[in-house]
């Protein structure tokens, strides 16, 4: 029988992962909560498993992810599994925190962050695929293949860190809420409610600005394809008043999970948010300079950036005639 491209990377995506599933279900199961006093070389790993959580998830992103992603991606010559991960993997990072030995957390808490995480994982997986047509591994992140064209010589282990790496730093150090919401006894209170309502606007407003882009896009593709002149700028919707609302509501998710770090008094946790932010500002740099690069709508990409706001949403500069 012979698979078609899209149906391998539909397996290759769904058993990539296996590895670190079947270490983590074997540790849950064999683990007794005694220290060995034996040389067994098994309890001794599930004990210094059971005792550091967080170096056990680094371990497990880093030779499963990082390491196995990257050699798939020079087999493949392409990054597309890190970016299709990127909206499962904080599902698996949660319930890795919530499953582990050594948790210990307020129930509500816990409930309502893990249904939070995978509704926004719906989300963003959902946009994934709607972006690649349905397709398994259609194509990679821009950047990437950007950087494999600038570098092509190097590109083999500078993927390594470009891609793989550095992706880890970045995803365990924003998923660092979900180890102090599960390293915490502080009970559920009214601050968690509003929390928890910041995280699901910046969910909402992420799947509405995604949505407005995909139609914008499509009917641009559509025009194009009966010879009309496509609309250079998206300024119609949650455009109208940001020029990354999509943007503005992923932070706002990322933010509101870093809420719940103060609530339980861990802002250490905090940190990965902060360094996430500064990336995704340098990522909107890029992206407007590749809208400005286009001299088919340069002009009115750059009037579109001095009348609206980055991020935030906000009312034109300049009054702006409108239909």
């Amino acid at each position: 029988m012979k698979f078609t491209r899209n149906q391998r990377n539909f397996l290759l995506a769904v058993c990539v992962s296996l590895p670190s599933l079947a270490f983590y279900v074997a540790f849950l199961t064999s683990y007794n909560g005694n220290t060995p006093q034996t040389l067994n070389l098994w309890a001794r790993i599930c004990a210094w498993s059971a005792d550091h959580p967080l170096a056990l998830l680094n371990w497990l992103f880093f030779l499963n992810v990082s390491v196995l992603f990257w050699v798939i991606s020079l087999v493949q010559r392409s990054t597309w599994l890190i970016d299709l991960y990127w909206t499962i993997l904080p599902v698996m990072i949660i319930h890795f925190f919530s499953w582990h030995p050594s948790s210990k957390f307020d129930p509500i808490r816990s409930r309502v962050v893990i249904a939070l995480t995978w509704i926004w994982s719906i989300r963003l997986t959902h946009s994934y695929f709607r972006r690649e047509n349905w397709q398994w591994g259609e194509r990679e992140d821009w950047r990437f293949a950007k950087m494999r064209k600038e570098n092509p010589k190097h590109w083999w282990w500078l993927s390594f860190f470009a891609a793989y790496f550095s992706q880890q730093c970045f995803l365990v150090g924003i998923c660092l809420p979900f180890y102090t919401i599960h390293n915490s006894t502080v009970t559920w209170g009214f601050i968690d409610l509003v929390i928890s309502l910041v995280c699901a606007l910046g969910v909402v407003i992420a799947y509405i600005a995604d949505t407005q882009l995909h139609c914008f896009v499509h009917k641009n593709l559509t025009s194009k394809q009966q010879g009309s002149s496509p609309v250079p700028v998206l300024d119609k919707g949650l455009w109208y008043y940001s020029r990354h609302p999509n943007y503005f509501g992923e932070q706002l998710w990322w933010w509101g999970l870093a809420g719940f770090s103060l609530v339980v008094g861990q802002a250490w946790a905090t940190t990965g948010t902060l360094i996430n932010s500064a990336v995704l500002a340098q990522v909107t740099v890029l992206v407007e300079n590749k809208m400005t690069a286009d001299s088919w709508r340069s002009d009115a990409y750059k009037k579109y950036q001095q009348e609206t706001s980055v991020w935030i949403p906000w009312c034109k500069r300049h009054a702006v005639k409108r239909d």
